[in-house]
């Protein structure tokens, strides 16, 4: 009669490589420009836009109308609201992008 050899199985297969100890660190990347033209197109940004356009067009209308009275009137609001229109749906914008 033969004998028979065994064989355990960390002889058949090698152990799994060991994780080195070192750790890589974690790198994060970030993008300086992250926005997107799609993104200016917020309703709220388009609303904002759409009436500045239109208080630029019913000046131009009444100009054309000659009451000149009346269109000095909406330069001398449109100084001060034009600015502020910009700069606060600027401000919006980047407060509301998801990055």
């Amino acid at each position: 009669m033969r004998k028979t050899k065994g064989f355990t199985f960390r002889t058949i297969f090698p152990p799994p490589p060991k994780p080195s100890l070192t750790r890589p660190c974690p790198f994060k990347a970030y993008s300086l420009i992250p926005v997107s033209p799609l993104a200016m197109l917020d309703p709220t940004i388009l609303t904002i836009g759409g009436i500045v356009l239109g208080i630029a067009i019913i000046e131009r209308i009444l100009e054309r109308w000659g009451v000149i009275d009346l269109v000095d009137q909406f330069a001398k609001v449109m100084r001060f609201i034009l600015p502020v229109t910009f700069y606060s749906a600027l401000i919006y914008f980047f407060v509301t992008f998801m990055l």
